[in-house]
């Protein structure tokens, strides 16, 4: 009796053994999801191209190489750059990649990523306006600004100007186009793409550059791993050539 008990014990051994076995191998995990919000009406920055579905620019590009390297998949939502910062706020987003300059004001409310573009705020206007020359020039002006920017923030210093703001860059270009008003303020790679892509829009980049920016991704203050991931993709880009490579495509070589 003992004998035959040992027997169909180890005989249960050999099938609970076989069945751990026979699962195969343990499938990897999946990489974790980044949700990532935009605006893509920034172009070179970001944009949707007509008839495709993805975003393309220089943010989307470096984004979805810096979630590979950090190990996520990156998923890009459009939002209204003024509804950037809530989303992240209440953890509707994980990230925030949209031109977005790095400021006091908004370092008190999300954490940001190391600098990855320098920027600079420039004017616009119409060929024909030879009076804009400077910001001085502004004063008492009429002066249209995306809402929510750092160029909003510059133009509403300004000594009595009127400063109109807009939903998109777009239609900031649309209503100095149409004289709605007598000059924009925008970042400098935007104004230069714009003219680029439209060059009879009739319009032209003058006086210097208002401001220096450093642009950064933007986290929720709760998501410093999120934050350190992202640093060290970053890091890790820049020392591989895959950043350069990124950054030509939508500029060309940098100027070190």
């Amino acid at each position: 009796m003992k004998k035959r008990l040992a027997i169909i014990i180890a005989l249960l051994m050999l099938v609970l053994a076989v069945a751990g076995c026979g699962g195969g191998e343990k499938k990897a995990d999946a990489p974790k999801v980044l949700k990532v919000g935009t605006n893509p009406d920034f172009a070179p920055f970001e944009f949707q191209e007509k008839d495709k579905k993805e975003f393309s620019g220089f943010d989307m590009d470096l984004i979805r190489a810096l979630g590979k390297q950090a190990g996520y998949d990156v998923q890009i939502n459009s939002l209204a750059f003024d509804g950037l910062l809530p989303a992240l706020m209440s953890n509707n987003i994980d990230v925030a990649i949209s031109g977005m300059t790095i400021t006091p004001a908004r370092a008190e409310k999300v954490l940001f990523s190391d600098p990855y573009y320098k920027s600079g705020l420039s004017i616009i206007v119409k060929n024909d306006n030879n009076a804009v020359k400077s910001v001085k020039d502004l004063e008492g002006k009429k002066i249209a600004v995306q809402i929510g920017t750092s160029s909003a923030m510059a133009a509403k210093k300004i000594a009595n100007a009127t400063v109109r703001e807009f939903n998109t860059v777009s239609d900031i270009f649309v209503e100095l186009r149409n004289g709605g008003v007598d000059a924009a303020i925008n970042d400098l790679p935007v104004n230069q793409y714009y003219i680029k892509q439209m060059p009879n829009s009739g319009l032209k980049i003058t006086g210097d550059l208002l401001a220096a920016e450093d642009y950064g991704i933007a986290f929720a203050k709760s998501n410093s791993e999120a934050q350190k991931k992202i640093n060290a993709a970053m890091a890790e880009l820049k020392k591989n050539g895959e950043y350069d490579k990124i950054y030509e495509k939508w500029f060309g070589k940098q100027i070190k």
